[in-house]
């Protein structure tokens, strides 16, 4: 109905205002500090503020909960599934003007707020659309159910609201040793329901995808919720959890499957549910332990959300808690491991997006680092096996470390993540940082490097050392330092030329160097700042001859094309063993999906025969009674 029709309906106006009575929420005007307009924002818990939103736009103020003094509260809890609240009602004839009318003698009215099949259980009778009250029958509650189921298939929340009215307390007030659940039967008989409130939370730009994604990533998204379950069923097909193939008959339960005789089933049993169920409706602050402590046993890695008190031990159980930042309490705060600033989904995925961003920039880092270094030992140990001059003093290979090497490594470690990293299975657990198929690749590529610019050093040698390539040979020849100087100033700006280029090639362990070429810009100033060492390093007077020996202004422009040779070799080189290194990756990736298949596999027959197990011992137990009587 529109605020103006539903003004003038009693029923409608009894059950928002007894609603507001049993909210905590407040409206209040806040000035938006993007665009400077004021607008209308509640406080409090998100479930009711669509009830103080309606309320006002029926016509009830931001403060009409203040002309009924509240003299009770039951705050809600996850085992009595709705909030109760006593509310003054002394001098009044009706609820409000226009409202239901109230017995005399009435001085206190008793609000109960929560989920529909356990108010209506409480419930005698039932306010009528014209005012008139009618008893609750069990047909009636078997129609407003239907109502729930079909207002819950369409993903909203439904709220009852219940009241009762009293001539006095029916407990003592002034016993302070009378304990909330006691306080809580005694106000909860003979309640009459007055509405059903009905609400939608919408979803988050993105957690569709972000769900999608996830599921991409290997990771399987279980939704726990206080939700009816009709309710959690369709918010779940909404955010992709569950999928249109999906049968919600075996991929939803309430949780109250868990426990059906109020004692939680045996380890089997709950690991047999929790493996492929996805939706746990009416869940318990306990149900979430029991579900994650289950999973854990099966061997995943689980990350569990929570907000509330209760939610404490689940976050702390878990292998990863995340903590909600704006709603969440601190003890909340305090068992989990992880805080979400803005309370979305959406940014656990990219959290995990981005952590494997950082990992792969940590093995592109150290796969980078190591080929280089594992040329560097190649090309030494060769010249000094073969008997050539060492190709380089130990100062320069120290300037090639931290000058020329470092900056491009660290801007490896920097990477932007590839568009297809969460498409790759979840690693293993133990699984080491560097991987067999990486060696390999650090040893091919280091390999190449080591070839290409002892192949340069060896023209350099025999076209400036008169033909010579020999250590023997060489120090036989006048002025040889300078000779000797030359061939190993080409050597060494071929290796960074074409370290400059591995660097590039190193960006991604299976793509080709022209994808996404410019793609981290920390990597075009790690380059540019080695490329200006570089020319420091042997062009500089005196810092290039006297100190580390290089004399850049006297190879002639033969030194600086023959240098050439080792970037253009390493590129088309490097690239081609991409190839081999591109097929053990896939490899791997198969591996992985065997592996994960496979203990899936096993987790789920150790289940069926543990539960095969346990239901022979029941029915021989069941056999040896019989026997017995």
């Amino acid at each position: 109905k529109t605020g103006a029709e539903a003004t003038q309906e009693l029923s409608m106006k009894s059950a928002l205002l007894s609603a507001v009575l049993c909210c905590n929420t407040t409206l209040s005007k806040v000035k938006d500090p993007e665009t400077g307009e004021e607008k209308w924002e509640p406080k409090g818990n998100s479930s009711e503020a669509p009830i103080i939103v309606a309320a006002r736009k029926v016509g009830f103020s931001e403060d009409v909960a203040k002309e009924y003094p509240r003299e009770l509260e039951i705050p809600f809890s996850s085992s009595r599934k709705m909030m109760l609240t006593v509310a003054s009602m002394a001098g009044r004839s009706e609820l409000c003007p226009g409202g239901m009318s109230l017995p005399a003698g009435t001085k206190h009215l008793v609000v109960c707020k929560g989920a529909p099949n356990f108010i209506a259980e409480y419930c005698t009778e039932q306010l009528m659309a014209d005012g008139s009250v009618a008893p609750m029958t069990a047909a009636a509650k078997a129609e407003i159910m239907s109502v729930v189921d079909k207002y819950s298939d369409r993903a909203l929340r439904v709220l009852a609201i219940a009241t009762r009215t009293l001539t006095s307390m029916p407990f003592n007030t002034k016993d302070d040793d009378l304990s909330t659940d006691a306080k809580f039967s005694a106000c909860r008989q003979n309640m009459r329901l007055v509405g059903l409130v009905a609400s939608i939370d919408p979803d988050r730009d993105g957690v569709p995808e972000s769900v999608l994604a996830a599921r991409g990533a290997g990771i399987r998204v279980v939704m726990i919720t206080g939700d009816y379950l009709k309710t959690a069923i369709a918010i779940a097909h909404n955010v992709n959890i569950l999928q249109p193939q999906d049968d919600p008959a075996t991929a939803a339960v309430d949780c109250a499957r868990l426990r059906p005789n109020g004692e939680y089933l045996s380890n089997h049993g709950m690991d047999q549910l929790t493996s492929s169920i996805r939706v746990f409706a009416r869940a318990k602050p306990e149900d979430k332990l029991e579900i994650v402590k289950s999973l854990q046993r099966q061997g995943a890695v689980t990350a569990m959300t929570g907000d509330g008190v209760n939610d404490a031990p689940a976050l702390n159980q878990a292998n990863i808690g995340v903590a909600m930042g704006i709603q969440g309490t601190e003890v909340a705060k305090g068992a989990s491991d992880m805080i979400l600033t803005d309370d979305n989904f959406c940014s656990i995925v990219a959290a995990v997006e981005k952590g494997r961003t950082i990992y792969a920039g940590i093995q592109k880092f150290v796969a980078f680092i190591m080929s280089v270094h594992i040329a560097e030992v190649m090309q030494i140990f060769f010249c000094i096996i073969c008997g050539l001059p060492v190709m380089r003093t130990p100062l320069q290979i120290l300037f090639l470390i931290l000058v020329t090497d470092l900056p491009p490594s660290i801007a490896l470690g920097m990477e932007p993540g590839e568009s297809t990293i969460l498409q790759e299975r979840p690693r293993p657990k133990d699984e080491p940082v560097v991987l067999m198929w990486m060696w390999v690749s650090m040893v091919l590529n280091g390999a190449v490097l080591s070839v290409v610019i002892i192949i340069v050093y060896i023209i350099a040698l025999m076209y400036y050392c008169d033909g010579q390539v020999m250590q023997e040979a060489i120090k036989d020849l006048p002025d040889y330092h300078s000779k000797l100087m030359d061939a190993r100033t080409v050597a060494f700006i071929s290796l960074v030329w074409a370290e400059n280029i591995r660097a590039y090639c190193s960006r991604s362990f299976n793509k080709p160097i022209w994808h996404d070429v410019l793609g981290n810009v920390n990597m075009q100033k790690a380059i540019i700042m080695a490329q200006i060492c570089l020319y420091v390093a042997v062009l500089v007077p005196f810092f290039s001859d006297k100190i580390l020996g290089l004399r850049g202004v006297d190879i002639g422009i033969f030194g600086w094309l023959l240098a050439l040779v080792g970037p253009v070799g390493c590129l088309v080189l490097c690239e081609a063993c991409k190839l081999i290194t591109a097929y053990q990756m896939e490899q791997y990736q198969q591996q992985l999906a065997l592996r994960h298949l496979a203990a899936a596999s096993a987790s789920q027959y150790a289940v069926a025969e543990a539960s095969q197990a346990e239901f022979n011992s029941n029915s021989k137990g069941g056999k040896a009674q019989q026997t017995q009587g």
